[in-house]
């Protein structure tokens, strides 16, 4: 039995997430299978080592949700080489979907519960005009930004805190306590990017933050605003959640 670990970059703008999901029902007489990373990876690699394969990931993404290094583990007992898998894989999948790397992992290795932290990066085009390249992988935002008074305010959520106030409601109670332990915002020419690394991330929470920030820097909240927020562990006094399309997964630590 060998552990496989692999690390793959997707953009998710096809995909209804990460996580393989049963067929949605759009009408009483009618369901509708959605397609998703891991069921799309899964199948062809069914395919090449002729067993069933269970992907394990470091985390699922959201609809839409981008990622530049995803990590994902499987058992198998086929002795083929790193160098073929990740070829014969990269040969089946979309274009969308590519296996930057295949290598030997402990059996005991376990790409979520083994991961120390997850590094997420939001993109935003913030100019007049939406850019036809970037489309599917940024947020287009007009409006003025001030980017300094949002640095300032993001230093309250460093740290370990209670982040319920961010945390978009799903079926599974979740503990709310996270540790952030770095929140970078910068700005390229017309592109502002915000990096933040957490031990773990609840629902949404990421992009919680940044619609609360981006309140923040239209100045639709004032100062001090994101310490209040925090501490009410309140969902309703937080800013929108950001669209998708500018999340990207960037790295796992382990």
């Amino acid at each position: 039995m060998r552990n496989i670990k692999l690390t793959i970059e997707y953009k998710g703008t096809n995909y209804a997430g990460w996580q393989r999901q049963k067929s949605i029902k759009v009408s009483k007489y009618q369901s509708v299978k959605v397609k998703t990373i891991q069921e799309t990876i899964e199948e062809v690699l069914c395919k090449i080592l002729q067993e069933k394969i269970k992907l394990i990931a470091s985390g699922r993404t959201d609809a839409g949700v981008h990622a530049q290094a995803q990590v994902a583990n499987f058992k198998t007992n086929s002795d083929i080489t790193f160098n073929k898998l990740a070829r014969a894989l990269n040969g089946l999948l979309p274009e969308d979907i590519v296996v930057s790397k295949a290598e030997e992992a402990p059996l005991n290795f376990h790409s979520r519960f083994s991961a120390k932290s997850k590094v997420y990066r939001y993109t935003i085009l913030n100019r007049k005009n939406p850019s036809a390249f970037l489309r599917d992988t940024v947020y287009f935002y007009p409006f003025p930004l001030n980017i300094k008074l949002m640095q300032r305010e993001s230093r309250a959520l460093l740290g370990r805190h209670n982040f319920k106030s961010f945390q978009a409601s799903d079926n599974i109670e979740r503990n709310p306590v996270r540790k952030i332990k770095k929140l970078k915002i910068t700005k390229e020419k017309k592109l502002i990017y915000i990096d933040i690394e957490a031990d773990g991330f609840l629902y949404n929470m990421v992009r919680n933050i940044i619609g609360t920030l981006m309140e923040i820097g239209r100045r639709r909240l004032s100062p001090g605003s994101l310490r209040k927020i925090l501490s009410s562990k309140n969902r309703k006094y937080a800013g929108p959640t950001a669209p998708a399309c500018g999340l990207c997964l960037l790295k796992v630590k382990y």
